[in-house]
């Protein structure tokens, strides 16, 4: 099986085009096999692993699975990623259209170099919030939990995270939780997150609930975008606001995305 492997700011996907339906027989045997290649010890390793099909009212449609072998909902460093496979395999133009699990997107290639390049990803209009003292319950395509910190770098994301995201206000499916911490012009960004069931080195639709929950916060940015730090690197978010501070449009998620290596899989008996 061909795969390429893409990061987006150090969230890093599998990438398999399956337009012609030839791998994974069954829906057991895609879990567990995408389990195996996303395991980072006897697999190539991945936070995830994402499935190129054929789409009648786009270029292309994207399936996303966590590293737990399961289907995620929309994973927007994912996207760019995928978006910027497509260009480069002649799937798509630099501005493209394609289907993921929560409808329709664009993208537009901005710029590539080598085997890095600048992708904007449009992400689905933003208006399930919900406003709590100590957090703020955001979907942009996936659910999340964000909070605001003062010293980030000193927090254990790990633990903190992992109790968060299984807390019983968010059985069963769980919640992806980021922890933001604002200086200067810009937001820094952890986030542990479900299905990989670890903190990931960034998170393209909690980069954007981060966003939005500042916006809420009433923390001002000198610039019409966002930028968000992670450790993975630096992502710029943009949007337009109700008047009521629940419904955001024209949302847009900017980074680069950065082919890794290609290969083939293959098992002991013909490698």
């Amino acid at each position: 099986m061909d795969f390429v492997k893409y990061h987006g700011t150090g969230n890093d996907f599998i990438i398999i085009d399956n337009r012609n339906d030839n791998h994974f027989t069954s829906i057991y045997k895609k879990q567990e096999h995408i389990r195996d290649l996303c395991h980072r010890r006897t697999g190539i390793g991945a936070d995830g692993l994402i499935e190129l099909k054929s789409c009648q009212d786009g270029d292309f449609k994207m399936i996303y699975y966590n590293s737990d072998g399961k289907q995620g909902t929309m994973c927007g460093n994912g996207g760019r990623c995928i978006a910027a496979y497509a260009w480069e395999q002649n799937i798509a133009g630099k501005e493209m259209v394609f289907e993921a699990s929560d409808g329709m997107h664009k993208a537009k290639i901005l710029n590539s170099q080598n085997n890095i390049t600048l992708v904007n990803l449009k992400m689905r209009n933003v208006s399930k919030i919900k406003i709590e003292k100590e957090y703020i319950l955001i979907n942009t395509g996936s659910p999340h939990y964000v909070t605001f910190v003062d010293t980030l770098n000193k927090l254990d994301v790990y633990n903190e995270g992992k109790k968060i995201r299984s807390d019983k206000l968010f059985v069963p499916g769980g919640i992806n939780v980021n922890f933001v911490q604002h200086f200067e012009n810009n937001l820094f960004v952890r986030t542990f997150e479900r299905g990989v069931e670890d903190e990931t080195l960034s998170c393209g639709t909690g980069a954007i609930a981060a966003a939005i929950a500042a916006y809420i916060n009433n923390i001002e940015f000198k610039t019409h975008e966002y930028p968000v730090l992670t450790n993975g690197g630096k992502l710029y978010v943009r949007f337009s606001a109700g008047n009521k501070k629940n419904t955001f449009e024209d949302v847009w998620l900017k980074g680069n995305a950065v082919k890794v290596f290609q290969g083939k899989t293959c098992s002991l008996n013909n490698c």
